[in-house]
């Protein structure tokens, strides 16, 4: 089994990529982060492959040399914040984008055909796409189109299956960031115990904490303009 992720160099992807390699598979560690890669390809199981996820050509050349895999995972992403709505910083909304959602397009690209049939392709997404939040324009906006594609690709690929992950708050390097509580939030290992057990049940949807998540699946039945009100509170 062969299982290539991107974004492992730290949080969520690299407990995936430690966790997959020890259960015995051929994990493809992927990132920008050289030193973390190469403290990555220490442990047994585990290759390593330099790019970045927001350059086509990039993805294609770090992957030439591998033919095919059983499953990926689009787990790649960072988060800003817009501090100032009234004053949108267009280029933090360019580069969250780019980052979250243009680089799976063009892993798609370069990785989709690879993928086995009967392979498994993941994708990561975040619970923030169950209801708008403040300050999150760009970081929703970009986690939103994850998951509107992964829905979609769920629908039109035949012989690969697609699992869609919307975890909640995950303590990692780049949540450490946060300057706002964090409920119910999980540890990147845990994450990853819980994205593992749902891909190995070929689940087409996998969130947690759960008893977050459904809190947040719950909400959204209430008014748009009610929840609104709510999350208006939040800031204050």
């Amino acid at each position: 089994m062969i299982t290539l992720i991107t974004g492992a160099t730290s949080g969520i992807g690299e407990q995936l990529a430690i966790k997959y390699a020890e259960q015995g598979e051929t994990v493809i560690a992927c990132g920008r982060n050289t030193q973390k890669l190469a403290e990555l390809g220490k442990h047994n199981n585990i290759e390593t492959c330099q790019f970045d996820a927001t350059n086509l050509q990039d993805i294609k050349a770090a992957t030439l040399g591998y033919p095919q895999f059983d499953r990926v995972i689009l787990n790649a992403g960072n988060c800003e914040y817009v501090d100032d709505a009234r004053n949108f910083d267009s280029a933090l909304f360019e580069r969250v984008i780019n980052v979250n959602l243009l680089s799976m397009g063009y892993c798609l690209e370069a990785l989709l055909p690879k993928i086995v049939s009967g392979g498994q392709l993941v994708m990561v997404s975040s619970s923030v796409t169950y209801l708008p939040l403040p300050r999150s324009e760009a970081y929703g906006a970009s986690k939103a189109g994850v998951s509107y594609l992964a829905k979609s690709l769920a629908i039109d690929l035949t012989d690969v299956d697609v699992t869609l992950v919307h975890p909640g708050f995950v303590k990692t390097p780049l949540t450490d960031k946060n300057d706002f509580p964090m409920p119910m939030a999980v540890t990147a290992e845990k994450a990853a115990d819980y994205i593992i057990k749902g891909v190995a049940k070929r689940r087409k949807e996998v969130h947690f904490p759960y008893r977050f998540t459904l809190i947040l699946k719950a909400l959204r039945i209430l008014p748009l303009s009610l929840w609104l009100k709510i999350a208006k509170g939040l800031t204050r």
